[in-house]
């Protein structure tokens, strides 16, 4: 019997992978997906962002909870954190969308392949060759390779994580919740963990290298979260940095310095380490292609994300200049199947990726910031709205933050979208659909808006570019 030869093999399983894989098969491509953990959908489902979402969720439901009598419920009044039930619960929420996705590559004609995949060299006669080590296979044969291996959280030098110093794999099965926690980084990671715990009582330092929190986001943003973070009592050290970090006898010890400032140390129960994620692309055989160019492990690709060796195509965390979203991965993972199978595809559009960072209050964002509109020449027309004004925000009780716009001042362009406050990484859906439409400020301004509701904030912030906010 011959042996199969697969239209498409794709080498991981995460957000990128299996979009890529379910795409393909509704495509009618013949596809195999290789996985070499035990169940299927990478960091983001098993230590990333589902688990962390549903951790977020019950942090908010306790600080509801606590503040139960001025919203007329009396009564509760020795709320307690049930951990294990929060821990069991996070864990039957990935369990059962790990389900979801067994029953997925059933339905679209996946063949699921275990082990760890890696490529063997350039196409002999139009097919690839990936040996797979530790599965029933030990090769498979394609005409084309998907290389969605994903990322792993980096350490700072010297560190290994254990069960003081944490990565975010760690962080998210603690056996009780810490007294103190010291975070180091304040992406998405560090601020979304530090706002977990302090909602369940922990004392929670944030310390971050650049001048100020979320460092990609818009600056006026990055400001707001430091002011609500410092009310919720969340130590933040900025510009500073990070000199020692060594294990004390009953939990660690952190040396740091701030920018002008002399050395200061901070003991706590646990550090998180949140620096950053490198690529995982170590030992996939990238060696044996040398048209496939990298750069620090990153792979560079084309808009169709195909590397330099025909055929072979790589997406997500381990894209070089692509954001590490896995809703970024999914899409370049579609985008690629779509392309090999010939049919018309769009490519990613990278200014139209919304980042969403699901710290309290959220943050969500598409396109330029306000300074980089600037830098790259635009003239820059800006409108912002504060939730304080928005019905629907005071009934929620969550008046922090606002809605920015950036435009092109000359046609009435929209630049970019920054929103810091309540249900954020929801309502940026819009900017985001409005960007990729190209609708204009003005005709945004002319676009119904449910009353009341949070979103209705976007149509006072469109409005306010031309000085012509309704309810501010």
């Amino acid at each position: 019997m011959p042996e199969t030869i697969y239209d498409v093999a794709i080498i991981g399983s995460g957000p990128g992978g299996y979009s890529a894989a379910f795409r393909a098969g509704q495509l009618g491509l013949k596809v195999c997906l290789i996985e070499k953990d035990e169940r299927l959908g990478g960091t983001c489902l098993h230590v990333g962002c589902i688990p962390t979402k549903a951790l977020l969720f019950n942090a908010e439901v306790y600080d509801h909870v606590k503040a139960a009598e001025k919203y007329g419920i009396d009564g509760i009044t020795s709320a307690k954190v049930n951990w294990k039930t929060i821990q069991d619960r996070k864990n039957q929420i990935v369990s059962k969308h790990a389900k979801g996705l067994d029953f997925l590559v059933r339905k679209n004609k996946v063949t699921r392949l275990a082990g760890f995949g890696r490529l063997t060299g350039p196409a002999k006669n139009g097919v690839h060759t990936i040996a797979i080590e530790g599965g029933e296979a030990s090769q498979v044969q394609a005409k084309n390779i998907i290389l969605a291996t994903g990322s792993f959280a980096r350490m700072l030098p010297g560190l290994t994580a254990d069960d003081r110093i944490l990565t975010n794999i760690e962080v998210l099965s603690l056996s009780a919740i810490p007294k103190s926690m010291i975070i180091i980084g304040s992406g998405a990671v560090g601020v979304e963990f530090a706002s977990i715990y302090r909602s369940f009582g922990v004392e929670v330092t944030v310390i971050e290298m650049l001048p100020r929190l979320v460092p990609v986001e818009d600056e006026e943003v990055s400001k707001e979260l430091l002011r609500s973070f410092k009310k919720k009592g969340i130590n933040c050290f900025v510009s500073t940095k990070v000199d020692k970090v060594q294990k004390s006898k009953d939990g660690v010890t952190v040396a740091f310095t701030p920018e002008g400032g002399a050395q200061q140390k901070l003991d706590a129960e646990k550090v998180l380490i949140a620096v950053g994620r490198g690529p995982s692309t170590e030992k996939i055989g990238l060696e044996k292609t040398p048209n496939v160019k990298t750069e620090r492990g990153f792979v560079h690709v084309n808009q169709w994300m195909e590397t330099g060796e025909k055929g072979i195509y790589a997406i997500g965390d381990i894209v070089a200049g692509m954001p590490q979203l896995a809703h970024v991965a999914s899409m370049c993972g579609m985008v690629a199947v779509t392309r090999i199978a010939g049919n018309p595809a769009k490519a990613v559009n990278k200014n139209h990726i919304p980042g969403c960072t699901y710290c309290e209050p959220q943050i969500g964002s598409v396109g330029l910031t306000e300074a980089k509109a600037k830098e790259a020449g635009y003239q820059v027309k800006v409108g912002k709205f504060p939730f304080t004004a928005n019905s629907k925000a005071t009934i929620l009780d969550q008046h922090e933050g606002f809605i920015k716009v950036v435009s092109d001042a000359k046609f009435g362009e929209i630049l970019g979208v920054h929103i810091i406050g309540p249900v954020a990484t929801e309502i940026i859906s819009e900017a985001v659909t409005a960007m990729e439409m190209e609708a204009t400020v003005e005709d945004m301004m002319f676009t119904i808006h449910a009353h009341p509701t949070v979103a209705e904030g976007l149509l006072d912030a469109f409005g306010a570019v031309e000085g012509k906010a309704i309810n501010f």
